[in-house]
């Protein structure tokens, strides 16, 4: 019984009212790798990041031509008609956001699910960034979700040249000193060069870690091998402007030269050579312990048992980066099973105390409401780092009277709902005799019922 809860729980997003337990844990777990859909229709339905990318540069168009307008005219400019594109790209944020939501409340493949937000956080961007307003979920639906079960290589791959990424860490931005455009700007006195910002976060947080080893001369030259990893239909240059709106490889801004990174040289030209790096960084040891970690930290507790963090990093390298071998392998591990609960974020505690009441669909407004309540608003970390993803920074005090609010909300529009029998199926064999002393005294279901979804078992996964 205790394994059913903590597949429901600490695997997968909560139990949902209309669900019974699963008789065989590990077998359900196993069986959502088949039932993930990468590309649901509700997805589909949303503009794509092609469209987003237009949608953006006609906005920023518009606020430049506004702008001259108001300056020529010597007034101030009418601030409706410069805001409204990007009113639209915020239209597109909250849907997108719902869309997430709502998933996560009806999947088949709640744990696949998890690590697909797992994921997102690794690959952190934010909305606190105009130009990412709009591409936050598209980045997410296209370059997460579709590669969630494969190598991480190709992963790491669809996650670098994602719109989303390349414009949140300034990556269209980079050129080569000595690139055929770079060259060209010197000459006029306009020279422009390399940002560090996406070769720095690959390898402190999207691959080998923090205090790895690697030294600012391989930022330096991964930098210099990624510069040209660009984004179409937003430059004014007829150079720069690509074949369209997405991703596309700009050879007139690229570095030209071998690259010497981890002590490796790279000979490839144009984007091959970014590539060939990226896939090396893909396999490095240190990058299967820095994963290993991370994700032994979100399914085994704050302080993560070393033999579950082993488990994990021999799955990851004697399969070559091959994450469903890794996920197989932490569904094996006793350590998951056993470890101690995990604190729910803001994100988790809302998912489960909604699929707990079976609610199945909130609108855009409803979602937005609730997470910037809670303090975590969807796609909005603040830093390229992703949120914590441990207790101290979710468990204050304020935070938890936060949570016993909007407990009381959705028990007031849940409906009748006998909460100890709900109790028992959401955690069976882990449900507290405190707990369920609480649901017996209350005066009423709907006070029972917020009770619960408040109570320890349902702070913790």
């Amino acid at each position: 019984m205790r394994e059913s809860s903590v597949a429901l729980n600490r695997f997968g997003l909560g139990g949902r009212r209309a669900e019974a337990p699963p008789t065989d844990p590990k077998r359900w777990l196993l069986g959502q790798f088949e039932q993930f859909d990468p590309r649901p229709a509700a997805i589909t339905a949303l503009p794509g990041s092609s469209t987003l990318v237009t949608m953006f540069r006609e906005a920023r168009d518009n606020q430049r031509e506004a702008k001259r307008e108001a300056e020529a005219a010597e007034s101030k400019p009418d601030i409706a008609p410069e805001l409204r594109p990007y009113r639209a790209l915020r239209d597109a944020y909250g849907q997108a956001a719902a869309v997430r939501t709502n998933l996560a409340l009806t999947t088949p493949a709640p744990f696949v699910e998890r690590l697909v937000h797992f994921w997102a956080n690794h690959f952190a961007v934010s909305i606190d960034k105009l130009v990412t307003l709009g591409l936050a979920g598209a980045f997410e639906f296209e370059a997460i979700r579709p590669n969630v079960l494969g190598k991480f290589g190709d992963l790491l791959l669809a996650v670098e040249r994602h719109p989303a990424m390349l414009l949140y860490l300034d990556q269209a931005q980079s050129v080569g000193p000595e690139s055929m455009l770079g060259q060209i700007a010197a000459r006029r006195g306009n020279a422009r060069g390399l940002n560090e910002n996406l070769a720095r976060e690959i390898l402190e947080l999207h691959t080998l870690g923090v205090r790895s080893g690697y030294s600012q001369q391989d930022v330096t030259e991964l930098a210099r091998a990624l510069t040209g990893w660009s984004v179409g239909g937003l430059a004014q240059q007829p150079l720069l402007r690509g074949p369209g709106p997405g991703y596309w490889f700009a050879a007139p801004i690229h570095q030209p030269g071998d690259r010497t990174v981890l002590g490796k040289r790279y000979g490839q030209s144009g984007e091959a050579q970014g590539e060939a790096i990226l896939r090396d960084l893909a396999v490095h040891p240190a990058t299967a312990r820095h994963i290993a970690t991370k994700l032994a930290r979100h399914f085994g507790g704050d302080e993560p048992p070393p033999a579950l963090i082993a488990r994990l990093e021999q799955a990851f390298l004697s399969s070559g980066g091959d994450l469903s071998t890794v996920y197989r392998a932490l569904i094996a591990a006793p350590e998951a099973w056993t470890g101690p609960p995990k604190f729910r974020t803001p994100w988790d505690w809302t998912l489960a105390a909604l699929r707990a009441v079976g609610t199945e669909n909130l609108t855009a407004l409803m979602n937005a409401n609730a997470f910037n309540q809670l303090g975590r608003p969807i796609w909005r970390p603040g830093s390229p780092a992703g949120w914590d993803d441990t207790a101290p920074s979710w468990a204050g005090p304020d935070a938890l009277y936060r949570r016993v609010e909007v407990a009381e909300r959705i028990a007031s529009r849940a409906g009748p709902i006998d909460a100890r029998t709900l109790a028992e199926q959401l955690f069976p064999g882990t449900l507290s005799e405190p707990t369920r002393k609480a649901l017996a005294g209350a005066e009423s279901p709907t006070q029972a019922l917020a009770l619960l979804l408040a109570a320890p078992e349902m702070m913790r996964r």
